[in-house]
């Protein structure tokens, strides 16, 4: 082989300085593993505790559920941080509904009716319009129409006026 063609090769090789020893591999270190240590090193300073015995977990969003069965459930209660973790599961809300219906109190029956309503506003156009949609009619009375020239200023120094006098 030629000599120069081995120096070129010696020196792509080398990871340190003049004298290093040469290595015909470079170590990749794997992320996944460090990822994760500082994520636990992380929640430990937050101060989460584990929460044993806890069979599933539903998070509702829209009209999904993501649902976690048998996941390791973390919490700290003074920093507001709730930490699931395992195998997650994407499902309609219609397909889990009767499984969930023994999981609700009585608190969440206004909750339960209001849903029933969404579906048979759906069941007639297929659900073609989104729930959502339907919805935003009822949702428009709660907001009052601003009132031109008003401000919150102005009804504060009506009240301190009131007051005064």
């Amino acid at each position: 082989m030629n000599r120069e063609k081995l120096m070129k090769m010696a020196n792509t090789v080398r990871t340190g300085g003049k004298g290093t020893v040469r290595r015909k591999k470079k170590a990749v270190h794997k992320t996944n593993t460090t990822d994760d240590k500082k994520l636990q090193s992380t929640l430990k300073r937050i101060g989460v505790n584990s929460i044993p015995a806890i069979e599933e977990v539903n998070i509702f969003k829209d009209d999904v559920v993501i649902q976690f069965i048998n996941p390791k459930v973390q919490a700290s209660v003074a920093a507001n941080t709730w930490v699931v973790s395992g195998s997650p599961q994407t499902k309609k809300l219609e397909d889990i509904l009767p499984q969930i219906l023994s999981h609700l109190g009585p608190d969440n029956m206004e909750n339960l009716k209001k849903l029933a309503e969404q579906f048979k506003k759906q069941a007639p156009g297929q659900g073609n319009v989104p729930a959502t949609i339907q919805e935003d009619d009822e949702d428009d009375d709660d907001v009052p129409d601003l009132v031109a020239g008003e401000t919150f200023e102005a009804a504060a120094e009506e009240k301190v006026a009131a007051a005064s006098s």
